[in-house]
């Protein structure tokens, strides 16, 4: 078990240390980042919202084509070539300190994890196709069908704008211990009805 575990933790090592050397030109971008989606300001939650916003009514008013949509995809090429080059001209990289260095690991072990968790569901998913299709074939028919529901119920970009800003709150939200706090709240009301349920039955 312990040598499982011993393997485990050199195989997060070694893909952290590739994230790492990958993501270099991006550390002090992302360092950034990570200071405005933890919401170490109290101005930031507003800054992600108002920059979401602003983006997806652009989208709204020129209403490019699906084309014209993915061809907007060359500002991404255009970022992943200029900040590694003009990052460390404008954060200046011989300011480079340990605890940057320590918290640049720390995000990049996150995102490792995050990505060790996905491929993790989506194995147990196939599991689940394997061993017990019937549950794995109505599982996928009701998300699916609860999904095609939402969508006929709720604009596309809208909904789109909607999962964008909560997915870039989410770290904020549970930095700050406010997902936390309402996933216990919903758990002491679940409790309280199956206990008043056990009285009535009783």
């Amino acid at each position: 078990m312990a040598e499982g575990d011993n393997r485990s933790t050199n195989l997060l090592a070694a893909e952290t240390a590739s994230l790492e050397e990958q993501l270099q030109g991006w550390g002090e971008v992302m360092l950034m980042a990570d200071k405005v989606l933890r919401w170490e300001r109290a101005w930031f939650p507003p800054a992600i919202m108002g920059v979401v916003s602003l983006v997806f009514l652009n989208i709204y008013y020129l209403d490019p084509s699906v084309l014209s949509g993915v061809s907007c995809f060359y500002v991404l090429c255009l970022a992943d070539y200029l900040v590694p080059i003009l990052a460390p001209r404008i954060f200046g990289s011989n300011k480079w300190t340990t605890e940057q260095q320590q918290r640049f690991h720390e995000i990049c072990s996150n995102l490792v994890k995050t990505r060790r968790r996905t491929v993790g569901w989506w194995k147990r998913l196939f599991t689940l196709k394997e061993e017990k299709p019937k549950m794995y074939f109505m599982t996928m028919i009701i998300s699916l069908a609860a999904v095609a529901w939402v969508g006929q119920q709720v604009h596309n970009l809208l909904l789109t704008y909607l999962i964008v800003t909560f997915l870039l709150l989410l770290p904020g939200l549970n930095q700050h211990g406010i997902i936390s706090k309402y996933i216990g709240m919903a758990k002491r009301e679940m409790n309280k009805l199956l206990k008043q349920k056990e009285k009535k039955n009783e």
